[in-house]
């Protein structure tokens, strides 16, 4: 039997996990099958809870019971989407035991309101440990100043964490910083680094919706040349820096001591512009040793349609060129980059407000 693209890809060196989860995807088997299909893992945000719950009748019986219970509508948001992420996390368990702890991760978001509070972070990030109890959860914490001292913490207490909203070169290097650092934590306090996996998610495609976006406000024919180039000559610059810190010395003490990479994540790679192929941030992003989270519809694509093969060695110089000339036309990658990232957090803020309020209109209406 011939194997799937995507097992293709994973039996290159790039796993692929999906960026949804849901109580229907679950129970009626859809999720299964992806993981038969060959994907190895799925993170969640805020937003795909929203739209989750907020769209569909599929939770409505278990808000109605723990309203009846009592719970606050923060603690029904907490065991709604607690029940969903230990379930997937069951169903993924026979890849993370067959991948040795490579894959077969299901990632959850630390409450987006503390973004920018390190000890709440902590604090908040050890209890949905303790709660979630599997050893395949990551927890998701935000590339945000305050966010690196919660990662380097959280993986000192040998807690997985898929560090997300990365967008800059900048970033990245403090990402990289904090899992070295946590390593170092944990192997102080007697623990063993080689049971942890940590991942750095770069978010790619609104890199490219910003950037173009000036390059068609600026109506300068010498900059149509590079619509579309930002988003992945970004990516190929923090996949560099990534390849030389995970060969260097720093990192090399800590393998030797069973220390596993932390891998690269490409995160946000649906594409938005049509005039895109709709695998665009899939086909060029494929690399050794790294992840793609993808949504449904891109998985449906790249196993319809999709080619595997290596894109990214060889990239730095030319894309450091692509982000230099962007920059000389006033198309500063590193600019949007800082904004996007205090957009992320707002949105996602946004969406958890807008979960905890959909939550609470639903138990109120069966209420009466």
């Amino acid at each position: 039997m011939s194997s799937s693209t995507i097992e293709q890809l994973a039996e290159f060196g790039q796993s692929v996990w999906l960026d949804n989860i849901s109580r229907s995807i679950i129970e009626s088997g859809r999720l299964q099958e992806m993981i038969a299909l060959g994907v190895r893992g799925v993170t969640s945000n805020p937003t795909i809870f929203d739209n989750a719950i907020s769209d569909s009748s599929d939770y409505d019986e278990k808000i109605r019971e723990l309203h009846k219970g009592g719970k606050s509508t923060f603690e029904i948001y907490d065991d709604l989407t607690i029940r969903d992420i230990q379930d997937a996390a069951d169903m993924f368990k026979p890849v993370y035991e067959k991948t040795n702890g490579l894959d077969g991760y299901v990632s959850l978001e630390i409450n987006p309101e503390l973004a920018y509070k390190t000890q709440e972070t902590i604090e908040e990030g050890r209890r949905l440990h303790k709660k979630v109890d599997r050893p395949n959860l990551m927890l998701k914490v935000p590339a945000t100043e305050e966010g690196f001292g919660a990662i380097e913490a959280l993986l000192g207490d040998g807690i997985n964490v898929n560090i997300t909203l990365i967008f800059s070169l900048d970033q990245y290097i403090k990402t990289a910083q904090a899992f070295l650092g946590g390593l170092n934590r944990l192997l102080a306090n007697q623990g063993d680094i080689s049971r942890v996996a940590s991942v750095a998610s770069v978010f790619v495609s609104r890199v490219d919706t910003a950037a173009d976006k000036m390059i068609d406000d600026a109506a300068k024919h010498e900059l149509e040349p590079l619509k579309g180039k930002a988003a992945v000559a970004n990516c190929h610059l923090i996949y560099s820096k990534y390849v030389e810190i995970f060969s260097g010395k720093a990192f090399e003490e800590l393998e030797k001591k069973g220390a596993r990479v932390q891998r690269v994540l490409w995160g946000s790679t649906g594409t938005k512009n049509p005039a895109y192929s709709d695998i665009k941030y899939v086909t060029e992003l494929i690399g050794k040793n790294t992840v793609n989270t993808v949504p449904d519809k891109t998985l449906e694509a790249f196993l319809d349609h999709g080619v595997v093969k290596e894109a990214l060695t060889a990239a730095a110089e030319q894309s450091k060129k692509t982000v230099d000339s962007l920059k000389g036309f006033g198309v500063d990658v590193d600019t949007i980059c800082a904004k996007l990232l205090l957009d992320g957090a707002a949105s996602f803020t946004k969406s958890f407000q807008s979960l905890l309020n959909t939550i609470e209109k639903t138990a109120r209406a069966m209420s009466v």
